[in-house]
């Protein structure tokens, strides 16, 4: 209960329409350039001009991220929260583990966004690290619908497609999910895909209430990959999918879908671009 109290009352991505909402900061420290799923919608980006998850200016060294957690506070004391939200999977590599033991000396909520698929094996060293704040995106939970969100998983050395990739990666997320929420409070992102999961918003949010989740976030879709020319959901189908898993769970409201380097108070300042001013484009890679 503590920590549940502690992370409404600072971090604006949890809060709701109250707590830290429009005075509180965050930091994301884009440490995860790997991802281990291919999602059809997914087009990550090195740039400094789009606003959008799964885009950042460079990637950042663990080593690096206790000098980049100063400098941020000095351009927002506001920050409370200090997270990894990509620009790939936090948990494809081992940079988010060592990213929060760097920074451990800062008093932040430690915060992490993921796909799940490894979040089952890294639920210790993320309790270890302190993580008390953990986003899982959870797109659906059957296997023929996720089928058509997620072309392939990459798991233990092996490239999955299919419903058979599909069956992996939903069982870990909800395995995930329920190892998770005994140390953190747990947040469940669903993107909202006209023609592929928005009928099945209830069934994602139930799921995801029995494994232990706290709160749920639908995202409207951003047309990009093979979904580019994919009319993304209107206001009346957000508000229906909203109130369908409010069913089950309580229902974030709020989300700015930042960039996976944002650093400021959500909707009112940003500093990404002093703070990561002298920043080498990279180049992604999967598996």
């Amino acid at each position: 209960m503590a920590i549940h109290n502690e992370v409404n009352r600072l971090h604006p991505c949890f809060s709701g329409g109250c707590g830290a909402k429009g005075s509180r900061g965050r930091l994301h420290l884009p440490v995860a350039g790997r991802c281990n799923i291919k999602c059809r919608f997914c087009e990550r980006a090195f740039n400094r001009d789009e606003n959008r998850p799964g885009v950042s200016a460079r990637i950042l060294e663990p080593a690096d991220a206790a000098a980049i957690v100063g400098r941020a506070l000095e351009l927002c004391p506001e920050i409370t929260v200090a997270g990894i939200a990509g620009p790939g999977d936090a948990l494809a590599s081992d940079s988010a583990v060592k990213t929060f033991e760097a920074i451990d000396g800062f008093g932040l909520i430690k915060c992490m966004s993921t796909n799940g698929l490894l979040l089952p094996e890294y639920a210790e060293r993320l309790e270890a690290a302190k993580v008390t704040a953990l986003t899982v995106t959870v797109n659906a939970v059957r296997e023929d619908i996720l089928d058509g969100i997620v072309s392939s998983v990459s798991y233990g050395g092996k490239v999955y497609s299919g419903a058979e990739g599909a069956k992996i990666l939903i069982k870990n997320q909800i395995d995930g999910i329920r190892a998770a929420s005994r140390f953190a409070v747990v947040k469940v992102n669903t993107v909202l895909i006209p023609g592929k999961n928005d009928g099945h918003i209830k069934d994602i949010a139930r799921a995801a209430a029995e494994a232990g989740a706290s709160m749920i976030n639908i995202i409207p879709l951003i047309p990009a990959g093979e979904f580019k020319n994919t009319i993304p959901p209107d206001c009346g189908m957000l508000q229906k999918a909203r109130a369908d898993a409010e069913n089950f769970l309580p229902v974030f409201r709020n989300c700015m879908r930042c960039r996976a380097d944002a650093c400021g108070i959500p909707g009112v300042s940003e500093f990404s671009d002093k703070l990561y001013a002298d920043g080498e484009y990279e180049t992604f890679s999967h598996g």
